[in-house]
């Protein structure tokens, strides 16, 4: 299963060229993870830290009035660590395809910590079936 983050562009997105500027979909991104994983009834209500990216930029983006879709998913999830897969795309045309590695995080204690099984599941809820087929073979 994949979650969907309808984005919005803002002016204030363009380059001098009119495109939506490559350092302006890391924001993106982050507002796909957290509309994902702040939910009132999740653990990592908690907090979390990113600790990695990689971004493929395929195609520019336009800046335009209506949003633009991500659809985001779970590649893997480790003890204390999970990765997150991201495509910024209209239907079949894609403009970025990303990843980040994140780490939950006790900020009490000031220390990441260990995924919960409550978390666990339902980061597994959203692994892509495409992703589990190509890790057996």
């Amino acid at each position: 299963m994949r979650h969907l983050y309808r984005c919005p562009l803002r002016w204030s997105d363009m380059d001098a060229y009119g495109h939506v500027n490559n350092v302006v979909f890391l924001r993106y991104l982050e507002e796909a993870r957290i509309d994902f994983l702040f939910r009132p009834e999740k653990d990592f209500q908690q907090g979390s830290v990113v600790v990695r990216h990689e971004i493929d930029y395929k195609r520019q983006l336009v800046h335009r009035h209506h949003p633009v879709d991500i659809e985001l998913w779970i590649t893997e999830i480790r003890a204390a660590s999970f990765t997150v897969a991201f495509e910024v795309k209209d239907d079949d045309l894609v403009y970025v395809r990303a990843s980040t590695v994140v780490v939950p995080y006790d900020f009490e204690a000031g220390r990441p910590r260990r995924i919960t099984a409550e978390e666990r599941e339902f980061l597994r809820s959203y692994r892509d079936e495409a992703d589990e087929e190509a890790a057996a073979a």
